[in-house]
């Protein structure tokens, strides 16, 4: 399996400048002044750049909630008790989560997957059955995953990245479900930053103010435990990741060796996406990073992936509903490329 990744990883290019520039001669031939749409035009040649299509057509779009449980909730990191994320997956099954909510308005279709939910689903729910484990271990105790199980997981989001092109999408984002999973993602931010913990660790689903302090020991001590490197992705990610962190990282390496956009959200899409960076640093590319997160460790790791958001709206919920707005955006900078008339079209006098 690893073999398999280094494959893949071998198979994504960077963005070409010669697309970037192509992409922004026809915006700056547009009846305005150049570059008056701002981050608009940047996104619109952004996608330009990625497809490798002159004149795209407005993009089909995903996101693809993983949900996963966290054996890490034992340490009394969460306010919300472990039996919440199977009962919010049946709740994006019936469309009534914030993320379904914003996809119908973003136009998005939202695919549910199973990689590690402490719960027996029945078969037959409209839910992509991928159940790597029944969640991570406690990683306070012991490594959240073996090396297989992080390996396997992240494979997960690889084959879903590249059912998604087949099935003709062209914009990816990433969703999330798990009940402990900002312990998780901490550990990973403080990990792949170099940063202290206490900086990366923030309140999560609504801790007070004891069981933060008491949330930035457990996460400390399980890094001197577990001797984590950021040298080894796979390594950190089994140690103290979690089953939705690893599908995340792998959604983005599948996405980027398909030339997918990839839309990223919050904390938790943003550890995936430095595990991801680690192991193929070209993956940034394809990265369009939509909205800052209120968890204050999201605007550190944005920073090392050299990203800046889109929207700083006080979001915290994850799911992929920053990521679902961002789509909004896109589409607008892909409608002005593609709609608004050139100076040319439109008998305008350019500027003199």
């Amino acid at each position: 399996m690893e073999a398999a990744l280094r494959e893949l990883v071998d198979r994504i290019q960077p963005v070409e400048n010669a697309w970037l520039a192509k992409a922004q001669a026809r915006l700056d031939a547009l009846t305005k002044p150049p570059g008056s749409l701002g981050r608009l035009e940047e996104l619109a040649a952004r996608f330009v750049a990625i497809r490798q299509v002159e004149m795209p057509p407005l993009p089909q779009k995903r996101v693809v909630v993983f949900a996963a449980d966290h054996g890490v909730v034992a340490e009394g990191v969460s306010a919300y008790p472990q039996e919440v994320t199977y009962q919010m997956v049946y709740n994006f099954l019936r469309g009534g989560a914030g993320i379904n909510v914003l996809a119908r308005q973003a136009g998005a279709e939202v695919e549910v997957v199973d990689i590690g939910v402490n719960h027996d689903f029945h078969p037959e729910l409209p839910l992509v059955h991928r159940k790597v484990a029944w969640g991570t271990r406690n990683f306070a105790r012991e490594p959240a995953l073996s090396r297989e199980e992080a390996l396997k997981a992240l494979w997960v989001g690889v084959e879903r990245a590249r059912e998604a092109a087949q099935a003709g999408v062209e914009v990816l984002a990433a969703g999330d479900m798990g009940i402990g999973n900002t312990t998780a993602a901490a550990a990973l931010g403080a990990v792949f930053t170099g940063r202290p913990v206490a900086t990366l660790t923030g309140r999560g689903t609504g801790i007070d103010d004891q069981a933060l302090r008491h949330k930035v020991a457990v996460i400390n001590r399980a890094l001197s435990l577990h001797r984590v490197e950021a040298a080894d992705p796979i390594g950190a990610l089994a140690a103290v990741g979690g089953l939705e962190i690893a599908g995340i990282a792998g959604l983005i390496l599948g996405a980027a060796a398909t030339r997918q956009a990839f839309l990223l959200d919050g904390f938790i899409a943003t550890a995936g996406a430095l595990v991801a960076a680690h192991l193929a640093p070209t993956v940034t590319d394809y990265l369009i990073a939509t909205h800052r997160s209120a968890e204050p460790g999201h605007q550190i790791m944005l920073d090392a992936l050299n990203l800046k958001p889109l929207l700083a709206f006080h979001m915290r919920l994850g799911e992929g509903t920053g990521a679902a707005l961002g789509m909004l955006l896109l589409e607008a900078g892909l409608r002005i490329y593609r709609e608004m008339a050139t100076f040319a079209e439109a008998g305008v006098s350019e500027k003199a």
